[in-house]
């Protein structure tokens, strides 16, 4: 045991690197937050004071006292809360299909949903929007919704972690007299909670930091996601509200990010693991 621990520590030069690599990535995160304690006037004489005292909280009493920023963030809560849930049922329903049942077809469909991966946003992106114009769901919840139910990646991410699982408990179930609807969701769902949870945070992850369709979707500002509202004041409002201000909207906006890896920071890594085992 003491020679694999040896094996696996890291050596100076190793952890001076993936240090500096580590430091290399924060080093944005911790400009934004410096700029966001800072005062506007201040910043707009010098920005590189930015690592020096005073600091200020006047940018986020700002947000707290007259913003758009909490309508914004309302809305993507609602947009990627939908979408994640919509992912999970989707996927596990279909991982489940491709997984574990035989119809005719099978591998054909499964090929074909993969080869979702392979066509880019841009290339559907016109008859997306025209289609959804016809149907009336732009500036609308569902609008912004439905098109990120599409995850060729979820799909193949829970087949995977579904054909990890051992058929004798298929066998067992339903010599039990339980139903394929019983199997799936009181024996098979409840062993692929890692695999669902690092699914909802990926998926939750790519719909708050969202911008393309968001972007084309949403043309009224009480629709606005955090990313489109963001870049509005961004572009019609940083001279006026001052780069301090869009700072603390940014690192306001990136706290429920944040959150939302903590709590499930031990599911991602344990259903990455079991993921490459398999």
């Amino acid at each position: 045991m003491k020679g694999l621990a040896d094996r696996h520590r890291l050596t100076p030069l190793a952890l001076a690197g993936l240090s500096l690599a580590a430091l290399v990535m924060v080093a944005p995160l911790l400009w934004t937050v410096a700029l966001s304690l800072k005062s506007n006037a201040e910043l707009m004489r010098d920005s590189g004071t930015a690592f020096s005292a005073p600091y200020t909280l006047e940018n986020y009493r700002a947000i707290l006292q007259g913003s758009q920023v909490f309508s914004w963030l309302l809305n993507s809560l609602i947009v990627s809360l939908g979408t994640t849930l919509g992912v999970l049922a989707l996927c596990s329903l279909a991982g489940y299909g491709f997984a574990r049942l035989e119809f005719p077809g099978r591998r054909a469909l499964f090929v074909l949903v993969l080869l979702g991966l392979a066509v880019p946003e841009q290339a559907v992106i016109l008859p997306r929007h025209q289609l959804f114009a016809d149907l009336g769901l732009h500036n609308s919840y569902p609008g912004l919704i439905l098109p990120g139910l599409a995850a060729p990646f979820g799909v193949f991410f829970m087949a995977q972690y579904f054909r990890g699982i051992p058929r004798e408990l298929d066998e067992a179930a339903l010599l039990d007299g339980a139903s394929r609807w019983t199997l799936f969701w009181k024996v098979l769902l409840p062993l692929t909670w890692p695999a669902q949870a690092t699914l909802g945070v990926f998926t939750f992850l790519a719909s708050w930091n969202d911008y393309w369709w968001p972007l084309i979707s949403a043309t009224r500002s009480d629709r606005f996601t955090l990313t489109v509202g963001l870049a509005s004041s961004q572009m019609n409002y940083a001279q006026t509200s001052g780069l301090g201000y869009l700072m603390a909207q940014a690192v306001f906006a990136a706290l429920p990010i944040l959150i939302v890896y903590a709590l499930f920071q031990k599911q991602i890594v344990g259903a990455m693991a079991g993921a490459a085992a398999r």
